[in-house]
């Protein structure tokens, strides 16, 4: 007979709630590399890093081979000028100013299409789609998801738009005093592509597009509205440049005319007691009704105030800092919208569930 060993149960406790269990870890998520943005955007990135690197090539070729051939073709023409007939190299001076204009006016639009992607493609489409809002389930929150946007991107502009600054400016000085049809240093795309303002006009276009796709948050009207941004920032950054230095002064006779040049502030005529009046346009003095004009005005010279090219630098720079505070600016102001809209879509949808309970 088989023997049985009895099971020694263990006795129940009394009845009663059950010992709480170990509520699981909750892994908070994990936001999302910046990659993401660069996968998002890989074809605006492709086009972007396109167009710089032909320009580039643009430039590195007008830098080079290109003003030697067009300086050496102004010195065959010099050489030969008013002794008849003679041969110089008038495509090479043709090649020159058409390519010089091929890079130039390009850099200068630069600003306009970044405002026209950041307003259109990066913030507008994603808002109007709801790609964005979809990010913010994601681990990734409001803030952090513009800060992401603006950061990359930025980084992106300004090494861009900074390398074909560079060699603007030193294509535009291999052929300044060489070529006789070079444009001034006071030409204004020439102006501008020399130097920092035309990086900070594109960081200005980055923000302004933000900005627009965040507050209209539909893909034209982002666009249009960057644009129009742009465009004023541009206009009145030009209009302010010329005020922020202190300008150089210089009169000349009535027979001599304007004899200064550089980026103008102010001219017109000086009277006998060292007054300065508006010109009225007529002309030089060897027209007798200018000349009793100019002694009815009791004019006897002519002033003129305008910046020579040593003052390049500090407007160059001033300028930039204007332009970059204005981009600052539209900077915060997109950070505050977003923070102002989340708020409220977070507090209407906490008040929706309160009063489906």
């Amino acid at each position: 007979m088989t023997a049985h060993t009895p099971t020694r149960e263990t006795p129940a406790g009394p009845a009663g709630p059950s010992a709480p269990a170990t509520a699981p870890a909750v892994t908070a998520a994990r936001p999302p590399h910046p990659r993401w943005l660069l996968r998002l955007h890989g074809p605006a990135l492709y086009v972007w890093a396109a167009l710089v690197a032909v320009l580039a090539l643009g430039l590195l070729w007008l830098w080079g081979p290109l003003t030697d051939a067009a300086a050496d073709a102004w010195r065959q023409y010099n050489a030969c000028a008013g002794n008849g007939p003679c041969s110089y190299d008038q495509d090479a001076i043709v090649t020159y100013k058409s390519v010089y204009n091929y890079v130039t006016l390009p850099l200068s639009a630069l600003p306009f299409l970044v405002g026209a992607w950041s307003g259109a493609a990066l913030f507008g489409r994603e808002l109007e789609h709801g790609t964005a809002q979809l990010a913010w389930t994601q681990g990734l929150s409001p803030t952090r998801w513009l800060a992401t946007k603006l950061a990359v991107p930025a980084l992106l502009v300004t090494a861009g738009t900074g390398v074909l600054v560079t060699l603007h400016r030193l294509a535009w000085s291999a052929g300044d005093g060489r070529i006789d049809t070079a444009k001034t240093w006071y030409d204004d795309p020439t102006l501008h592509a020399n130097g920092l303002t035309t990086v900070a006009f594109a960081l200005a276009g980055l923000a302004a597009g933000a900005l627009a796709g965040l507050l209209l948050r539909r893909t034209l009207p982002a666009l249009l509205l960057a644009l129009g941004t742009v465009a004023a920032v541009r206009f009145l950054a030009v209009l302010a440049m010329p005020h922020l230095w202190p300008g150089v002064t210089r009169v000349s006779p009535l027979e001599d005319g304007y004899r200064s040049s550089g980026l103008g502030i102010d001219s017109g005529l000086v009277t006998s007691t060292g007054a300065h009046i508006a010109d009225p346009g007529c002309g030089p003095t060897v027209v007798p009704e200018c000349r009793t004009l100019y002694d009815k005005l009791d004019a006897t010279g002519f002033y003129n105030t305008f910046h020579p090219e040593s003052h390049y630098w500090p407007l160059q720079l001033l300028t930039t800092a204007l332009v970059l505070a204005v981009a600052a600016a539209l900077t915060i102001a997109s950070f505050a919208l977003i923070r102002r809209t989340t708020a409220t879509t977070a507090a209407s949808r906490a008040t929706a569930r309160e009063s489906a309970v």
